[in-house]
């Protein structure tokens, strides 16, 4: 439409209003261009009377005004503008009051037509010129930010309006769907939509998504389609976002957003008014109250609408609220901090919406006073965040001074956003970084330069920020300054995944999806509104807690794993805020230890014994006492498994914990874990010999016993050590079948029997497994038999064992079976280890195997302290080497354990006592590394794969401030003990002759 000039003179429709100028064009050369293109127009124009509109409107000083400021200062106005001179002609007749509403009435055959292609263009048309009227009338001033945001949330409900009657009635023709007034579509016919957020309280902003949750009333819809009434509804709103969103050459209507809805991860895109009432009845948040103040039907079935609304109301508004209830409304303020210039105010990248005194603390202020007093006062259940301060100043809970300033602030950030958003039809609300950017959204808010920009944006953030804290100054921080942790709606919030990643996390994404999945409800655990304000409180110090541990990333899932088997949460979590120290040591085991952890998820009552009052580990006769009452409850021989494994696990369980909390030093956890496993032995041999003997008899005189080795015998178990046995009988020369009636040979019957017991330490249980069982030691290894006569043992000792194998003796303890065998075993293992060997075949022997395993089995890196030159297996074969060469001499220096063993040389004058108090420490030092990864990974780390709370770990077992110096004394010591190896045992070797390779060696 071109409106004819005539005699009007020009300021007689250039926006009059409470401002005379519009923002000068922040940029010169878009100007000049602009302008060029605006006088081509002129030219190119169809007719006489719009030619002379361009011409004219551009030597008016109020249109030159207007022009300069859209193509200095905003793309996208400029695109608007010069698309359609026509309409801006009518514009500045009639003025953008008059022309809006026209556009309005215009609109309303949107719906009516049949035509899909006919309505996308029309509702594109539409939004076009309507927010070019509304831009316009923000530059000009004729317009205030409160009417600005109307207009804009106007427009939006007449679209979705349009846009539903329109599908609706296709539906109705088709047959899928019958309407109960076809001419009225939208009236009656069970399907609403409910606005949320900005266009919900009618402040829609000039770049927004709209907030939708699509629902529909099942009881009054007619539907007549071949699927399902559900798959019409969710293709509806369908069709709906595709109408608003889709992107054509008209462009697009508004961005659709629909994860408001109850559960959006897991639901579909429109619900039945019951699937969500349901929903909010049982699994609603305090931040989904939040959001249904803001609730308002704009489209589709009001009645419908308003009727679901006023069923939620004892959800949104309670009367009476607890203070567990106030403390998760505080506790969603106390989440929200932009992680990106939210965590302090400033100008440049902050968030005027996100940050700190920013639109959302604003309305934060309102909505949270509005859940608390809302339930008595109807009077407070406004959506409009400016009145809703008003209100509550009628009713005295704030001063008039706080909604004077907030309302300020709040329209002037307004207006700033509207301004960040009108540049290039972007919905952002952060600020630019770049100086130049500053400085053109300066100018085209009509401020003279970045200076008044960050004075006037300083000035609005601050007051809000004051008032907001004060509201909450008596509740605790549930952030600092990582920034945001926000895990509400159905999607990630992006600065959340920003802190996540700051606080260590690899996968943040995942570790987001876990934790909404917890506010959802999705694990049974925190199903009620209780836990899940406790759950509220809690996420920044668990989150935190987690991010410490070595493996960030697992101790979440585990933590997730662990909440699954809770039947309820209220209860640790109650736990967990009473005692924060708890839910620290929770997450160091979940992080830290997975045999602990996966022990915590499987059986969660093992948080008792962490609290359970007692004075340490207890020693093996206290370890028997205990384990023996338990199995007086035995009935069956399987009870006798379970019980076993039940103790075995809650005590390993107990040493785990009091090792991560530093209680226990590696040594003293290994000399535990080495009484625990000879109490499981020593009651399991007995009675898994009586269940055997039901089916095979006895063998009279005869008697089994358990020689434990490796880490087992030498007392340095760690946390996923296996047990080295051997199994050795003894019977009278004249026996030769057992007594039963299924009767078997001796070597059949023990062989048998041993089978038995080790199953009984390796099957799985509903305890799950007691110990994994290694027999390699045993005489001629896999080859040879696996129980072993007490005279072949005493003969292949002394006949046929290699020198590793007399060394892994050195190591030998037994630890379960008749005290006559214990003696005579005892007496064979003295006996070889006393005997006199030839020196220098002996260093040539041990030098070799430590040479054999250099080769074959190299270390994975300088933490791998077991294999690394000048490691543990260094001072072990050192100590092991010295005990066989002097034990025909001195035989109190034997010894199963290394440190021990190393003291009693020294003692003996065999070893240079500093010598031996370095060794000592070392080996000391690389057993606590050792126990420290065992806890928490599988294999020894290289130095890139040590996480910050790893590293922690490590500092802190060993006794050291920083990882680094930690790897530097590591380095060094090693080099140190290689040196002493090979002193005191590779210059023995090199005086002797090569010995024979052997094909076996020591674990």
């Amino acid at each position: 439409m071109c409106v004819k000039m005539g005699g009007v003179k020009m300021q007689d429709f250039l926006f009059p209003g409470p401002r005379d100028t519009f923002p000068k064009g922040a940029e010169p050369d878009r100007v000049r261009v602009g302008l060029e293109r605006w006088a081509a127009l002129a030219t190119e124009a169809p007719d006489t009377d719009r030619a002379a509109f361009v011409e004219a409107f551009a030597r008016a000083p109020q249109g030159r005004a207007l022009l300069e400021a859209v193509f200095g200062g905003s793309p996208y106005l400029s695109a608007s503008v010069l698309k359609e001179p026509d309409f801006l002609a009518r514009l500045a007749a009639r003025g953008p009051d008059d022309v809006f509403e026209h556009l309005l009435a215009e609109a309303r055959d949107c719906g009516e037509t049949r035509d899909g292609a006919v309505l996308m263009r029309c509702l594109r048309r539409l939004k076009r010129q309507a927010a070019l009227t509304i831009a316009l009338a923000d530059l000009a001033g004729r317009w205030e930010v409160d009417q600005v945001t109307t207009a804009l949330s106007r427009l939006a409900e007449d679209c979705l309006h349009h846009a539903i009657a329109h599908l609706l009635r296709a539906r109705h023709e088709r047959g899928e769907i019958v309407l109960p007034h076809p001419e009225h579509p939208e009236r009656g016919c069970g399907f609403f939509v409910l606005a949320m957020g900005k266009l919900g309280g009618r402040e829609l902003n000039y770049s927004s998504d709209i907030d939708l949750i699509v629902l529909y009333e099942a009881d009054k819809i007619t539907y007549r389609g071949r699927r399902s009434l559900s798959e019409c509804m969710v293709a509806l709103t369908r069709d709906l976002v595709r109408v608003m969103e889709e992107r054509t050459g008209d462009g697009y209507v508004f961005r659709t957003d629909l994860r408001l809805r109850p559960d959006p991860g897991s639901t579909a895109v429109a619900l039945s008014t019951e699937a969500a009432e349901s929903y909010y009845e049982t699994l609603g948040q305090n931040w989904e109250r939040a959001a249904m103040i803001k609730a308002r039907p704009v489209a589709g079935d009001q009645e419908a609408g308003l009727a679901f609304l006023r069923h939620l109301r004892p959800f949104v508004w309670r009367k009476f609220l607890d203070f567990n209830a106030i403390q998760d409304i505080h506790s969603m303020k106390r989440q929200i901090h932009a992680a990106k210039g939210g965590a302090v105010i400033g100008v440049a990248g902050h968030n005027i919406k996100l940050g700190r005194g920013g639109i959302r603390e604003i309305e934060f202020f309102a909505q949270t006073q509005q859940l608390i007093w809302g339930g008595r006062n109807p009077d407070l259940r406004t959506p409009a965040t400016c009145q809703a301060l008003r209100d509550l100043c009628q009713a005295r809970l704030i001063e008039p001074s706080v909604v004077e300033e907030l309302t300020r602030a709040y329209r002037a950030l307004r207006t700033l956003e509207h301004r960040l958003q009108m540049i290039d039809d972007e919905q952002t609300q952060t600020l630019p970084h770049d100086p130049e950017k500053l400085r053109r959204l300066a100018v085209f808010l009509g401020l003279a330069d970045v200076e008044a920009l960050s004075a006037h944006v300083l000035a609005q953030l601050t007051l809000v920020e004051s008032h907001y804290a004060a509201l909450f100054e008596h509740a605790p921080t549930l952030s600092g300054d990582e920034g945001n942790l926000v895990f509400t709606g159905g999607e990630d919030d992006p600065n959340t995944l920003t802190t996540l990643r700051a606080l260590g996390f690899a996968n943040p994404e995942a570790v987001s999806t876990t934790v909404r999945g917890w506010h959802h409800g999705r694990v049974r655990a925190t199903r009620s509104v209780r836990a899940r304000e406790l759950l509220t409180e809690l996420i920044p110090d668990l989150l935190r807690a987690l991010a410490e541990t070595a493996q960030p990333d697992t101790a979440v899932m585990r933590f997730d794993e662990f909440l699954r088997k809770l039947p309820s949460g209220m209860q640790i979590f109650a736990l967990f805020e009473h005692n924060r120290n708890l839910l620290d040591l929770v997450a160091e085991v979940l992080g830290d230890a997975p045999r602990l952890s996966e022990q915590l998820a499987r059986n969660p009552s093992l948080l008792d014994t962490v609290l359970a009052p007692h004075d340490g580990v207890p020693g093996p006769a206290l370890l028997g006492e205990r384990l023996d009452r338990t199995l007086a409850d035995a009935l069956i021989f399987e009870d006798t498994l379970n019980i076993v494994r039940r103790w075995a696990n809650d005590t390993r369980f107990l040493i785990g914990l009091k090792t991560l909390q530093g209680e226990l030093d590696a040594e003293q956890a290994g000399y535990a874990l080495a009484d625990v496993a000879d109490t499981a032995l020593s009651r399991l041999l007995p009675r898994v010999e009586a269940e055997f003997a039901q089916t095979h008899g006895t063998l009279p005189g005869g008697a089994l016993a358990v020689l434990a080795l490796g880490k087992l015998g030498s007392r340095e178990m760690t946390a996923t050590s296996d047990l080295d046995l051997i199994l050795i009988y003894d019977t009278p020369p004249e026996v030769e079948a057992s007594t039963g009636e299924r009767s078997l040979a001796v070597s059949a019957y023990y062989t048998r029997l041993t089978q038995r017991f080790v199953n009984a330490l390796t099957a799985l249980t509903g305890e799950g497994a007691l110990y994994e069982v290694d027999m390699r030691l045993r005489p001629s290894g896999n080859k040879g038999p696996l129980a072993t006569s007490l005279e072949a043992f005493r003969r292949y000792q002394a006949e046929a064992a290699w020198t590793w194998e007399h060394q892994a003796l050195t190591r030998a303890r037994v630890v379960a079976g008749s005290p006559a065998l214990r003696r005579a075993i005892e007496g064979v293992i003295t006996e070889t280890l006393t005997r006199t060997r030839d020196p220098q075949t002996l260093a040539r022997d041990v030098a070799d195997m430590r040479a054999r395993m250099d080769r074959d089995k190299p270390p994975a890196s300088v933490w791998d302290v077991k294999l690394a030159p000048g490691g543990l297996i260094d001072v072990d074969f050192i100590a092991q080497y010295l005990q066989l060469r002097h034990a025909p001499d001195h035989p109190q220096v034997l010894a199963a354990e290394t440190v021990e063993a190393l003291g009693r040389l020294a003692r003996a004058g065999l070893l240079d006592a500093d010598t031996a108090t370095f060794l000592q420490r070392v080996h000391r030092r690389n057993l606590a590394i050792q126990a420290a990864l065992r806890h928490s990974i599988a294999h020894p780390p290289q130095d890139a794969d040590l996480t910050p709370g790893l590293k922690a770990k490590l500092a802190r077992a060993t006794g050291v401030e920083r990882i680094e110096d930690l790897a530097a004394d590591l380095r060094s010591d090693s080099t140190q003990v290689r040196v002493l190896f090979d002193e005191i045992v590779g210059r023995a070797a090199r005086m002797s002759a090569p010995s024979v390779a052997t094909d076996e060696e020591p674990t």
